[in-house]
C-alpha cells in the first residue's frame, strides 16, 4: 500500500512537471536571492538504495529499492526551509538471536524500516543549482521477519512491528530544468532502536524529482481555513 502510494504521488509529480514546463518562463541565470524557492511549496520523489553500515550490516543487507516523498517547505527567509518525509527502507535480514516465542532461525529473510524525518534545513542557490543541508527527529516503524515450524512441512511466516525515536541528518543538491528539479542525496539515519542486538545505522543515496505544488497547496488552504 505504502509502495502504491508513492507511486501515486511520482505519478502526480510528472504531471505538475509537464504543466510547469509549459508555463515556464525563467530566465537561464538567477541573480541576487532566492528567488526559486520564496513562498514556495515543493513535492519530491526518489528512489535509490539503502545501505546498513558498521554492525548493522551483521543483521541488515542491501535490497533494492529504498523510496522517499516529502515536501520542500520554505520559510519566510527562503535561505531555511522545512523537509518531512517519509522514507521506506527495504533490506534483505537474517536473524542472530534465538526468539522463545519461535521455533527456528530465520536466513535470508526480510526487514523493512519506515522512517517519518521532520527535519529542518538551509540551502543555498547558484544560479540554477542548489545545495542544501538538513537535520532533524524521525519516528520509525520496523518490521522484522520471524518462522515457526508448524510440523508436517509446515511453516508459518510472521511480521514483528515496533515503534522508535530515530536521528537523520543529510545533504543533497538539486538543479533546475524547465520545469523541474533533478536532485541527489546522501543521508544518514541512527535508529535509537537496535535490531538483533547491534545498533541500527543506515546510509541511503537517492536520487529524485521535485517539482512546484505552491498554487496547490494554496487552494487546499483556502478550502480548510474557515470563511469569516
Amino acid at each position: 500500500m505504502i509502495r502504491l502510494g508513492i507511486l501515486l504521488m511520482t505519478l502526480f509529480a510528472f504531471t505538475q512537471v509537464y504543466s510547469q514546463d509549459k508555463a515556464d518562463t525563467t530566465l537561464m541565470r538567477y541573480r541576487g536571492p532566492d528567488t526559486l524557492h520564496y513562498n514556495k511549496v515543493y513535492y519530491f520523489g526518489g528512489t535509490g538504495l539503502a545501505f546498513p553500515i558498521g554492525k548493522t550490516s551483521e543483521s541488515l543487507s542491501t535490497q533494492a529499492f529504498t523510496g522517499s516523498m516529502g515536501l520542500d517547505i520554505a520559510l519566510h527567509n527562503p535561505r531555511y526551509f522545512l523537509i518531512p518525509t517519509l522514507f521506506t527502507m527495504q533490506f534483505r535480514y537474517n536473524q542472530l538471536q534465538n526468539d522463545p516465542n519461535y521455533n527456528r532461525v530465520l536466513e535470508n529473510g526480510h526487514a523493512s524500516i519506515y522512517a517519518l524525518s521532520l527535519a529542518g534545513g538551509i540551502r543555498r542557490q547558484v544560479n540554477r543549482l542548489n545545495t542544501y543541508a538538513y537535520a532533524g527527529p524521525a519516528f520509525c516503524l520496523n518490521v522484522e521477519s520471524r518462522v515457526n515450524d508448524l510440523g508436517n512441512l509446515r511453516a508459518r511466516m510472521e511480521k514483528l512491528y515496533g515503534f522508535s525515536p530515530a536521528a537523520k541528518i543529510g545533504i543533497g543538491s538539486d538543479y533546475k530544468f524547465r520545469g523541474f528539479y533533478l536532485g541527489l542525496e546522501l543521508d544518514y539515519m541512527h535508529n535509537f532502536r537496535k535490531i538483533q542486538g547491534n545498533p541500527v545505522n543506515i546510509l541511503t543515496v537517492m536520487v529524485g524529482l521535485k517539482s512546484d505544488i505552491t498554487s496547490f497547496s494554496d487552494r487546499m488552504v483556502q478550502v480548510i481555513k474557515p470563511k469569516d
